[in-house]
């Protein structure tokens, strides 16, 4: 999910926690735990900063949102508000550990997926069966909010309400996800599902031998080709990733790529990001720079 999105999963848990018994120094720890836990592990975007190597693509949800380090960074924020407010209270801990555990959760279910299973695995897990952006989930926490204004409704009690139709919304989204996949799992040798930013909208991306077919529809509709596209796959890459270390990433990274090698370029892309006719997810280098064997 985008980090919007994620700072917004951290109010929506502090609204849903009952505060109404709860010391000053307690409420303000559970602020804390419940918003910076749903972002902190996007704290991987500092290795831009020392990215040599072309590695981002796979140090970016990398560790930081592995499920084996929720628990660390439960404790690291319970510890931060010890030091601040002198808290000792194990709400703080589980809050932390559940905000983090949303985070790291909710980003395998879009494409870009996460090393969710590191370091143990290296595997990217990307369900695709929400987009990036979700307004779905956006109008859900912002109709919690107007409740609560307008309605002067019980705050913890409508906000609990609200992780019921959010739960509620990703169980339909995989449910058609799963739908549609399983209709084509058979006529492809590799595929992958990429929700779209209208709710119930998916297209697939399928491969078989160098061909491969872009895909899209809902599970009322059906699903319709919408491009066909072919990969140079005996084309060797090994001047691309040299001389393109992102490359090399992008192929690791992603499911499968499509090889482009013509008279300009040499390059990869990722057919999961290909929209009217464009990669929006491609490394490449231009022949005319450099010697090719």
């Amino acid at each position: 999910m985008d980090s919007v999105t994620h700072a917004l999963f951290g109010l929506t848990i502090y609204g849903a926690t009952n505060k109404e018994e709860m010391p000053i120094p307690v409420k303000k720890s559970v602020f804390f735990a419940a918003v910076v836990g749903s972002v902190i592990p996007d704290i991987d975007v500092v290795s831009q900063l020392w990215d040599t190597e072309g590695m981002y693509q796979m140090w970016h949800r990398g560790i930081t949102h592995s499920i084996f380090l929720v628990p660390v960074w439960a404790l690291l924020i319970w510890f931060i508000c010890f030091l601040v407010w002198k808290t000792k209270d194990r709400r703080i801990f589980y809050i932390s550990a559940l905000a983090v555990f949303i985070h790291n959760t909710s980003d395998i279910l879009n494409a870009w997926g996460t090393g969710y299973m590191e370091p143990f695995s290296n595997v990217r897990l990307g369900f695709g069966i929400l987009p990036i952006v979700d307004v779905v989930i956006w109008l859900i926490m912002f109709g919690g909010f107007i409740v609560v204004k307008i309605k002067k409704a019980t705050p913890h009690k409508v906000f609990k309400l609200v992780w019921v139709f959010i739960i509620a919304h990703v169980i339909i989204q995989s449910v058609q996800g799963y739908i549609l996949y399983q209709s084509t799992v058979n006529d492809y040798e590799q595929q992958a599902l990429t929700a779209r930013f209208i709710p119930g909208h998916f297209k697939i991306a399928g491969k078989n031998g160098q061909e491969v077919e872009i895909l899209q529809g809902t599970v009322w509709s059906g699903l319709e080709v919408i491009d066909h596209l072919t990969s140079e796959d005996e084309t060797k890459l090994d001047i691309l990733f040299n001389e393109n270390p992102r490359a090399k990433t992008l192929y690791q990274w992603s499911p499968f790529v499509v090889v482009v090698d013509d008279e300009e370029k040499l390059g990869i892309y990722d057919p999961r990001f290909f929209r009217m006719g464009v990669p929006f997810l491609e490394e490449y280098i231009y022949k005319s720079d450099v010697t090719m064997d």
